[in-house]
């Protein structure tokens, strides 16, 4: 069994290098609502038993550029984590330490974020489960920074990952393989 998770397309929008965290806020739903740059991705070209995509337009987009003939079965369990200012100010502050301190709330599951690593772990839990069972070859659309937590809950689940990253690109791919359950038997 081969699954390939790919990193969706990069995003058509340009994000203010300084913010209030009001407007990091209204940045990061615009950001979930933008259309994706329509470029080519190498990914290998193996038979795709199924393609699944998250409830986030930029994951379905990125499939359908991927796989035109394709049947994506949608899911939340991959959706990208949820960002958010880490407090509230009418300071403008750059773009990067938004980024950090809501990602450090993440890690501390602080409540200001709409989800905490735990939550985040279960998700990526669920799926890795969800997909060993499935034992198909398949396609996983998904986000960068959910990546990192989904491979580690892969990787607990007897996939063999290879091409990890620190930092995934746009169209980016990570091949993860388990033994099919058919073949033990």
């Amino acid at each position: 069994m081969r699954v390939v998770i790919i990193r969706h397309a990069e995003v058509n929008f340009r994000w203010s290098r300084r913010c209030t965290s009001e407007k990091f806020d209204f940045e990061c739903r615009q950001y979930d609502h933008s259309p994706i740059k329509n470029v080519t991705y190498g990914i290998p070209q193996i038979s795709y038993q199924k393609i699944y995509v998250s409830e986030m337009s930029r994951s379905r987009d990125t499939a359908e550029l991927l796989f035109p003939d394709g049947t994506y079965y949608e899911s939340g369990l991959i959706n990208e984590v949820p960002l958010k200012s880490g407090f509230d100010t009418k300071i403008n502050m750059p773009l990067w330490f938004w980024n950090l301190t809501g990602r450090l709330q993440w890690v501390i599951n602080c409540s200001r974020q709409a989800e905490g690593y735990r939550q985040t772990r279960e998700r990526a839990k669920e799926f890795a489960a969800l997909i060993g069972k499935d034992d198909l070859d398949a396609a996983v659309v998904t986000h960068g920074f959910y990546m990192h937590t989904l491979l580690y809950e892969m990787k607990k689940a007897g996939f063999r990952i290879e091409n990890s990253s620190v930092r995934f690109k746009n169209g980016e791919y990570v091949l993860a393989e388990k033994e099919n359950v058919s073949d033990i038997n």
